[in-house]
């Protein structure tokens, strides 16, 4: 088949719940992953099945008559509206907030900015915690149902803040003096929604997509699954940044989060109503667990040397399981690699540490198997290649908020109707799926006809990094122009007025952008996934997480030191000079390119191609 997902094959672990990581710069992960698994899924799946009997089993049988009398089709219909009212839910809270920041909260554009960037980050890097519990103690459907209700709570927050005026501090009126700032109480309210809303993300955002494939034995059954929950998802954020945040811009702010707060609750009685019918596997333990034992034991037998002859030290490769066991743990490695040999101490046996009889460790965080150690030290050589990503996301992270910034500053008219500036974004995620459709339909398989090979993951990411650079110069020319035409009319000291010049020429950075992320975002998870071993497959989709979190922080720490430094970003945009930050961005990018093709240049494939 072509169209299996990734996380098809395993379904533990926190990458198995097919990150969906904030809706803005993950797009591209999560549909082209489809495209990037269909080489080598089929032969992992059937010999995961073989070793790992505790996971769904890999077949193509239908589950229409289904052996066990909970999970199947039956739960889709309940699953489908939990995910459509919380996608819906969150796409209208999160869409427009630099816009509600600044017009009921009196907050000056770039701190909105700033903060805006800050919750992103929390939502992308929240649901990495939240599998991580529901795989190691409580299973994904509490998880869910916790998290749905901290959604419904969020979001009546939310409405409370717009329709009382009392959470919010009066109205702006330019010309009238200072703006009066939300006082302390305002802004906790205001806060509090959104760590209820972050609660929210921790727990559903990931756990939804594991929990609908738990209900499913056949592959074939998760591959449709998966594609219809990509649909909900995306269709129910889009809906959220798109009509919901129309409703919040020219009818009210309460209508607005009003909407979104009965979506959330539609979503949770769904989910609720169908728990008679969901599969609930047990809790499995977390893939994390193994890495974090690596370090701790490392660390305890520091004063243990390895730079004797690996025949003179004894190292553990789990419990035996035979005769033909003994040399190997069944793990197929005799001894330790050379690289990182210093990791090689966690796995040298040591008095107490291991049964005599059985094999098994005594003392788990004191010694781990070989093969623990070497999955670690996998982990170590790609980290190279992870970092030249984090700041593709600081460079994206920016660009989303500013743009929102100057949409505000510019003509959003689109004949009668009047595009809403937080809504600009969309035509990135519109991009991505125009260019993942024409990259597996026609790009990739004309490359493969004229060069008789598939382009690697490495060389996919490269030119991701190229388009990115291309993407910050184009905002920089447009803002450019921007300027020039405040400048024109002598309006540098009017933060109200607006440029006659179309906010449809941000859409040209974004589509830019979007055809990176299509590129450089999926083949990153193709790369981790095909190049980690099998018991970290899951942990891929983690790690883009932890890029996306880590570069809206990171550009909120940018931002700061520019203001410090700089007189680039006054809080009247007509007055800025925000063109030298895209350049700044641009050459930040573009020597972050260059780092990236010393890595790639410097690494060897472990998996890919062989």
């Amino acid at each position: 088949r072509t169209s299996r997902c990734i996380w098809t094959t395993r379904i533990r672990g926190p990458g198995c719940s097919c990150a969906i990581l904030y809706f803005r710069l993950t797009y591209a992960c999560v549909l082209s992953s489809i495209i990037a698994a269909r080489e080598t899924i089929p032969m992992e799946a059937n010999g995961s099945q073989q070793e790992e009997p505790g996971h769904l089993s890999v077949d193509h049988e239908s589950l229409k008559e289904p052996r066990n009398k909970k999970g199947g089709w039956i739960t889709f219909p309940f699953l489908a509206v939990a995910i459509l009212g919380l996608g819906l839910a969150t796409g209208g809270a999160t869409s427009n907030l630099v816009v509600y920041l600044i017009k009921e909260y009196n907050v000056p554009s770039v701190d909105a900015a700033q903060i805006s960037n800050i919750i992103s980050g929390s939502i992308s890097v929240a649901p990495v915690a939240g599998a991580i519990v529901a795989d190691a103690f409580f299973g994904c459907f509490p998880i869910v149902a916790v998290a749905m209700v901290m959604a419904v709570l969020s979001l009546v927050m939310f409405t409370l803040t717009a329709s009382l005026p009392g959470l919010r501090p009066a109205a702006c009126q330019l010309g009238a003096g200072p703006c009066e700032q939300a006082s302390t109480g305002q802004m906790a309210a205001l806060y509090a929604a959104v760590f209820l809303l972050c609660l929210s993300a921790a727990g559903a955002r990931f756990n939804q997509a594991t929990m609908g494939a738990n209900q499913f034995e056949a592959a074939a059954d998760r591959d449709v699954f998966f594609n219809w929950y990509f649909i909900f998802f995306y269709a129910s954020t889009v809906l959220g940044a798109t009509v919901i945040v129309y409703l919040q811009d020219t009818v009210s702010w309460t209508l607005g989060f009003g909407v979104s707060c009965a979506a959330s609750i539609v979503g949770l009685t769904a989910l609720l109503l169908g728990a008679r019918y969901y599969r609930q596997p047990p809790a499995q333990g977390s893939p994390f667990t193994g890495l974090a034992r690596v370090v701790v034991a490392a660390a305890r037998n520091r004063k243990v040397s390895v730079v004797a002859s690996k025949e003179d030290l004894k190292f553990y490769y789990g419990p035996r399981r035979g005769d033909d066991d003994v040399k190997t743990g069944g793990d197929g490695v005799v001894t330790p690699s050379d690289s990182f040999s210093f990791l090689n101490r966690a796995a040298v046996i040591t008095d107490g540490d291991v049964d005599g009889a059985s094999g098994s460790a005594l003392r788990p965080w004191r010694v781990c198997t070989v093969q623990q150690v070497e999955d670690f030290k996998t982990v170590l050589r790609i980290m190279p290649l992870w970092s030249a990503a984090i700041v593709l996301s600081i460079s994206i992270g920016v660009q989303i908020n500013f743009t929102i910034l100057q949409a505000l500053a510019m003509d959003r008219a689109v004949g009668r109707f009047t595009v809403p500036a937080g809504s600009m974004f969309v035509a990135s995620l519109i991009a991505v799926v125009i260019f993942l459709g024409l990259l597996d339909r026609v790009l990739l398989p004309l490359w493969r006809r004229l060069t008789s090979h598939t382009p690697t993951p490495l060389q996919c990411v490269g030119v991701g990094h190229a388009l990115t650079v291309l993407s910050m110069a184009a905002s920089a020319v447009i803002e450019r122009h921007r300027t020039a035409t405040v400048r024109a009319h002598g309006e540098e000291g009017n933060p109200a007025w607006v440029s006659p010049l179309s906010a449809m020429w941000l859409l040209l950075p974004f589509a830019v952008a979007g055809a990176g992320e299509a590129l450089h975002f999926p083949a990153q998870v193709t790369l981790y996934y095909q190049e980690f071993p099998p018991s970290l497959k899951n942990t891929a989709t983690g790690m883009m997480a932890m890029i996306v979190a880590l570069g809206f922080y990171l550009s909120t720490a940018l931002i700061n030191i520019v203001q410090r430094a700089t007189t680039w970003l006054p809080d009247n945009m007509n007055a800025s000079k925000l063109e030298n930050l895209y350049w700044l961005l641009t050459v930040l990018v573009a020597v972050n390119f260059g780092y990236f093709l010393t890595c790639a240049k410097l690494y060897t494939y472990q998996n890919i191609g062989k």
